[in-house]
């Protein structure tokens, strides 16, 4: 047990306003259940003409198109199902409010201890300067500086991230200072600074000369891929800790106290930490989530904050206050203590006005979430989330929780909390800290304590809490999203199922909130035969879908239009332009088509054996030439990926059938089109929605455009297709 005086008291006992307050918008979800029951009554209209009438193409029927057609009764009863899955997170959703100023005048300073958690992994994706920023910035929170102490997990185990943060150790205490002095929002240096547009005073410019000299030491030293003598003479004690022989897959430990904000005689700022725990070639390391644990145990033994932030390395702090709403809700007498998280969205500050590549996924962000949030509690999306540290530690809710206080032993013993061989036998990754065993080990984790009987809460104020960086290509939008949805697959088929392993634990709302996600990656297959027959039978001539003058029509085309004309509204309500809604619908076929059918066929040969997971770390920046393009959305491709050559196949495929259809419409009348007008309208928005890579593919000569090789492939096997399919 802690000492008497590590307990967290009001300073006001009889202060009993709550510090948060909960909302719900009672008229807006009965329309809205109104608008999704009309929408189902046609899915189930939809379903009883597939099963009921004919094959409407006429008496020439063959087993093909009778197989064509189970086909598609088969995939509109999983579109069905999904849309009945989705409604979930849009039946209840809830919006917090909380009070800082009654959270100031009950506790005052006396607020229980902070760590924050930041991780990187590799200085050339993550660049040290971008990660110091994201340190410097929580350093610089609306917080007591000796109850603050930030933790720099560096899992690359770079000199050079290290000699990064011994910068940031320095200028911290110039930055620290002036950031509560004047109030400075953000508190990034470079995002400060560059929102400057106006210029600044004569105190901001003195710290803006001396962050450019930070940085332009750490740039240089990064270009250079050396320390300078002069810091490794300075941080003898850090630097010695790196061998001859060490690489970022092969060390020891390696743990220094950068400033220890403990000392009564130190500037006001917080403790930072740099962490590498040891890694070596025969040990696996379970990525993130290893790295999460390693902090979990060295910092007890450092600063033991009963409150844990974890954040990227790219996700700065935008306000500075995020610390004190989340204990708005972590320490409020009446509700708070059920609340286990506290997750902010993640944002971004660098998407285009448009969101070229839709990375805000606005609707997830400002709907689903506060619809989970009402159904039980916002998934963990691993950034941007105040846990309470003895519950992912492991407490159960209703069990009593122990105060800690720090404990500081000798460094070599706490190093070996960041062994390898530490965990061996233990019930890390299992039932205590961050779950391993699965590329999204944040989703896992806080299911798991959802499962214990805790709740969570989804903060999401109108000033974001937390900015980071956007993919700003194609590519690397693909590959994150192939790692998430292969990630929430697994989980799906795991003994952490939330169909199974939240039976009885969780609701029936939450566990379909979670299967939301989790079906990502098998939703593919549906989506990718739907738009490839819809194109394939245009082509051929053969009639999906009632004539347009028949009654049948009536609940296609309401689904069609209903479903996308609330989307275009939810969108816009949500703060986004019609283009960012368009540009946000092709990365969703996109996706669908490419990052979760590969996702999707990943956990499939995992569970065969035929593969392992890996962990993918998405880029942080971009050569010039491609930022300006992106700059001005203009879509990037550039590299030749397997992903890249399926959507091009089926967007060349969307194409040619388009076109044939036109062909023959044109030649043969309008007879064709009464009988295939919605294979029109689907196939056409297919085509006019991949314009951007026809462009790539066939118009633009810039560096990013589609690779010739992967044009070639595309053009030959969507050509293929169509002849084949010509002589059946």
């Amino acid at each position: 047990m802690g000492n008497e005086d590590d307990r967290i008291r009001p300073v006001h006992e009889g202060d009993s306003e709550p510090l948060f307050e909960t909302r719900r918008k009672t008229g807006r979800v009965i329309a809205y259940r109104v608008f999704s029951a009309s929408v189902f009554v046609c899915i189930c209209l939809i379903w009883f003409y597939r099963m009921t009438v004919p094959v409407e193409i006429g008496e020439n029927r063959t087993g093909l198109d009778r197989l064509i057609w189970l086909v598609m009764l088969i995939v509109e009863i999983w579109f069905g199902f999904y849309w009945v899955v989705t409604q979930s997170s849009r039946w209840n959703p809830v919006w917090r409010f909380t009070f800082s100023d009654r959270l100031s005048r009950r506790y005052g300073n006396d607020l229980p201890k902070l760590d924050v958690f930041v991780c990187t992994a590799d200085p050339v994706i993550e660049p040290p300067l971008l990660v110091v920023n994201t340190v410097l910035s929580v350093a610089a929170l609306d917080y007591p500086a000796e109850k603050l102490a930030v933790y720099l997990s560096d899992d690359g185990g770079s000199e050079l991230t290290f000699y990064a943060l011994t910068e940031a150790a320095e200028f911290a205490k110039t930055w620290v200072p002036f950031c509560k002095r004047f109030n400075v929002e953000p508190t990034s240096p470079a995002a400060y600074l560059s929102s400057k547009a106006n210029g600044l005073d004569s105190a901001a410019e003195e710290v803006a000369k001396l962050y450019r000299e930070m940085a332009a030491r750490i740039e240089t030293a990064a270009r250079l891929g050396r320390v300078p003598e002069e810091a490794r003479l300075k941080y003898g004690d850090g630097f010695s800790q790196w061998d001859a022989e060490a690489t970022r897959r092969n060390h020891g430990t390696i743990l220094q106290i950068l400033v220890d904000g403990r000392e009564e005689n130190t500037i006001a700022i917080p403790t930072l930490v740099y962490l590498s725990r040891e890694k070596r070639p025969q040990h696996h390391h379970n990525f993130k989530a290893g790295a999460m644990n390693a902090l979990l145990r060295v910092s007890s033994k450092i600063t033991c904050g009963r409150i844990i932030l974890n954040l990227d390395c790219d996700m700065y702090a935008n306000n500075s206050k995020s610390a004190r709403d989340a204990l708005c809700i972590l320490l409020d007498e009446k509700e708070g203590k059920e609340i286990a998280f506290v997750q902010f969205p993640q944002c971004f500050d660098n998407v285009t006005r448009n969101d070229l590549y839709g990375s805000m996924m606005r609707a997830i962000a400002d709907v689903d979430f506060l619809g989970l949030d009402g159904n039980g509690g916002s998934l963990y999306i691993g950034t941007g989330c105040f846990h309470r540290r003895d519950v992912i530690c492991g407490r159960k809710y209703g069990e009593e929780e122990e105060e800690e206080s720090e404990r500081i032993q000798e460094p070599e013993m706490v190093k070996a909390l960041a062994g390898c061989t530490y965990e061996e036998n233990s019930q890390w990754g299992k039932e205590m800290g961050v779950k391993y065993g699965c590329p999204v080990e944040d989703v896992i984790t806080g299911l798991a304590i959802q499962c214990r009987g805790w709740k969570s809460a989804y903060l999401n104020p109108d000033k974001n809490a937390f900015l980071g960086v956007a993919p700003t290509n194609l590519h690397q939008m693909l590959v994150q999203q192939r790692r998430w949805s292969e990630g929430d697959f697994q989980i799906l088929l795991s003994e952490y199922s939330p169909v199974w392993y939240g039976k009885g634990k969780i609701g029936l709302g939450l566990i379909l909130g979670y299967c939301c996600y989790c079906l990502w990656a098998p939703s593919s297959v549906p989506v990718l035969i739907y738009s490839v027959l819809t194109s394939l039978c245009l082509f051929k001539g053969i009639p999906l879908f009632p004539k347009v003058s028949s009654l049948w029509f009536i609940p296609f085309g309401y689904v069609t239009v209903a479903a996308n004309a609330y989307s275009l509204a939810e969108f816009l309500w949500c703060g986004g332009t019609f283009l960012g809604w368009w540009n946000e619908q092709r990365m969703w076929l996109y996706r669908r088509t490419s990052s979760f059918l590969f996702g999707f066929m990943d956990t499939i040969k995992k569970l065969l054996g035929v593969s392992e997971s890996a962990f993918v770390i998405t880029a942080k920046v971009a050569e010039e030439e491609a930022a300006e393009r992106y700059k001005e959305e203009v879509m990037e491709f550039g590299v030749e990926s397997p992903m890249f050559i399926l959507l091009g196949t089926l967007g060349m495929l969307n194409l040619f059938c388009f076109a044939a259809a036109v062909t023959r419409l044109a030649y043969g009348g309008g007879g064709g089109f009464k009988a295939m007008g919605f294979q029109f309208m689907i196939t056409g928005v297919l085509v006019v929605l991949n314009w951007p890579l026809y462009e790539g593919m066939l118009l633009r000569k810039d560096r990013g455009k589609m690779p010739a090789s992967v044009t070639v492939k595309s053009f030959v096997l969507a050509l293929s297709a169509c002849t084949c399919l010509a002589f059946l």
